[in-house]
């Protein structure tokens, strides 16, 4: 018998709207293979919620399911697709312009994803001037959190949804740190309404979603909700929120290669980390003050998992460089160098060379669809505020003040599994494997 009581969860009845401010090649890429999906036309690889199995219980046991079976998430079939962009194409020619899926992939879809259009955007393109969209709301910053509230309560009605949950797929803003105004949920909403030139589009966005109560997933490195006053507006609301950054290309292989080096104590001199990206982020980040707003995102990452601090001997002197290069015939698929500098027994030094030729909406589409199910999941679970259990899907997790991010992909999916077996009721799963040993 399990020590822990099963959590009581709403059922997932009724539709679920999936809200996407940023219509462009990752939201398109998530709709057009979540429709592909549900059609049998290809299948949701990438996607915990769809494909993993999690154990349950002792190993001698024998009990496992998969997440979709065994916790109560929304379906596939009912997932409807808004969102909001400055460029007013459909899904179905943000898509073909995208040119991340296949023709003969996009094709059967095509009725479908024409149907879908993006709603006029809150932006400003001072924080992000590589984009020029004229399908844009216009007015304070207090009446474009009004006007975005206006579009959330018509398209639930229209679409006869029963709950929300809004995913963050636009652009990464300039680089912006917290000041005064985002200290308390008082001094934002005084902000919002002297439309401070420091509130930009994603924290209205946040703001708007979170005061509505309707889970917020920031999949940019933006200032979006990770500060203190959204994070109060989230308890007094009851919201989950979670971000931020989707971690896809070379964050992935840095939360996979460096917990593994640090586990049998190797030493590292340096990372050296190179992207050439030609899709509509890759133009964003081509702004420098754009870059700075994803270079910070990605540096964070290394520091935390190795600690130089804890381990002099191995990390004190790490150097860690990355940049981006926007090379436009390259388009959505990335290609990113990595040079590792390690150190071994009587500090004699090895490389390791990686070439990921990746695809970037293609590893970002599996990450909208879980944060989209797993922050709904937490809503009916009665989960508020920061979610750090979904660390795994973020190369900047947010978390609670008094903690440091957890980083390592590894420990991430533990906690992500182990909280799935809290919220059913089941026991959780601690890996001392005494029971065995001490038979």
């Amino acid at each position: 018998m399990s020590e822990f009581k099963q959590t009581r969860i709403a059922p997932a009845d009724g539709k679920l709207a999936v809200l996407l401010p940023g219509m462009g090649a990752v939201a398109t890429t998530f709709i057009a293979g979540v429709e592909a999906a549900r059609r049998g036309l290809g299948k949701p690889i990438g996607s915990l919620t769809q494909m993993a199995h999690i154990r349950l219980g002792k190993r001698s046991e024998k009990r496992w399911g998969m997440i979709k079976d065994i916790v109560p998430l929304a379906k596939l079939d009912d997932l409807v697709f808004g969102g909001w962009d400055p460029i007013p194409d459909d899904a179905y020619t943000a898509a073909a312009k995208a040119k991340v899926l296949a023709p003969e992939l996009l094709t059967p879809l095509s009725q479908y994803l024409s149907s879908i259009r993006p709603m006029p955007a809150v932006f400003d393109h001072e924080v992000v001037k590589r984009i020029d969209g004229k399908n844009v709301k216009r007015g304070t910053k207090r009446q474009l959190a009004d006007q975005l509230e206006q579009d959330i309560r018509a398209f639930l009605d229209k679409n006869q949804c029963s709950r929300a949950v809004m995913v963050w797929c636009a652009s990464t803003e300039a680089y912006c740190e917290p000041g005064p105004q985002h200290q308390s949920l008082e001094a934002f909403e005084k902000a919002l309404d002297k439309s401070d030139p420091c509130i930009c589009p994603s924290q209205i966005y946040a703001y708007a979603a979170i005061r509505m109560g309707i889970p917020y997933l920031n999949g940019a490195p933006n200032l979006s909700a990770d500060f203190p006053a959204m994070i109060e507006l989230a308890e007094k609301t009851g919201t989950p929120i979670g971000g931020k950054d989707f971690k896809t290309g070379q964050t992935l292989m840095k939360t996979i290669i460096a917990p593994g080096l640090k586990a049998r104590m190797l030493g590292m001199e340096g990372w050296f980390s190179t992207n050439i990206l030609g899709n509509r982020d890759g133009e964003v980040l081509d702004d420098p003050a754009n870059f700075k707003t994803k270079e910070v995102s990605k540096l964070s990452v290394l520091e935390q998992i190795l600690e130089p601090s804890r381990y002099p001997d191995l990390y004190r002197d790490l150097q860690h460089k990355v940049s981006i290069h926007y090379y436009k015939p390259r388009g959505d698929n990335k290609e990113g160098w990595d040079n590792i500098d390690i150190v071994g027994w009587m500090g004699y030094p090895m490389q390791i060379k990686v070439n990921f030729l990746c695809r970037d909406s293609i590893l970002a589409a599996p990450i909208v669809l879980d944060l989209a199910l797993f922050g709904d999941l937490a809503k009916r679970a009665g989960m508020k505020g920061i979610q750090e259990w979904l660390s795994f899907y973020f190369k900047s997790p947010q978390h609670a003040a008094s903690v440091y991010p957890e980083h390592d992909l590894f420990a991430q999916k533990v906690r992500l599994e182990n909280n799935l077996r809290y919220l059913i009721g089941e026991e959780l799963i601690n890996y001392l494997g005494s029971d065995y040993t001490n038979e």
